[in-house]
């Protein structure tokens, strides 16, 4: 009984010192937390918005387990909780470097033919406008279209400039527009020749 009374106190104190030494995984959480500026500094938030909010999601778990775990008692705390969710939330930010690269490149080459798609298209209207109908009336009219193909070439240089500085989004952009208004200058030039046909027609 006097060597219980001696032996129990000893268990109890080597259990305390055991749970008062659990420490955060602090390492695992620094891994989560670079990773996850990694895909940022990979353009996630632009090409891979998606996987970039369960990525943040993640880390934001961790914090709140580790807050929670820090709120309690000294040798009530454990941490493998947190070191479970920070390896989810690593793996997680993993994959939106990966899907912010797939998804750049993705973009990068759907710019690139836009922009071949948008050369011709001004091409093609530019020779299309020189053979418009001229007459009463139309000089406005012309006018008004060869200030949109000078709209075009614009926008094809300021795609092009973006599309060198990495920023595939905006260079995209640049050259559908691009597209679509020389096309409708095309099809304007087209109505009128039309329009001039059935006129003679008549």
């Amino acid at each position: 009984m006097r060597k219980m009374k001696i032996v129990m106190p000893l268990i109890l104190l080597g259990l305390a010192m055991a749970m008062g030494c659990a420490k955060p995984p602090q390492p695992a959480i620094d891994e989560a937390k670079q990773a996850l500026q990694a895909a940022r500094d990979a353009g996630a938030a632009d090409y891979a918005a998606a996987s970039l909010r369960e990525a943040e999601n993640a880390v934001a778990a961790v914090d709140a387990e580790l807050q929670a775990q820090q709120k309690k008692f000294a040798l009530m705390r454990s941490y493998k909780q947190t070191a479970a969710l920070a390896a989810t939330a690593k793996q997680a930010a993993d994959k939106a470097k990966a899907d912010a690269e797939a998804g750049k490149e993705q973009t990068r080459q759907a710019a690139e033919q836009l922009m071949g798609q948008a050369k011709a298209a001004l091409d093609e209207a530019t020779a299309a406008l020189k053979e418009a109908p001229r007459g009463k009336g139309s000089e406005m009219d012309i006018q008004a279209m060869n200030n949109d193909l000078q709209a075009v070439a614009t926008a094809i240089s300021e795609g092009e400039a973006a599309h060198q500085a990495g920023r595939y989004l905006e260079s995209k952009a640049k050259f559908e527009a691009a597209l679509n208004q020389a096309n409708n200058v095309k099809g304007m030039v087209e109505q009128a020749k039309a329009a001039k046909a059935a006129a003679k027609g008549k």
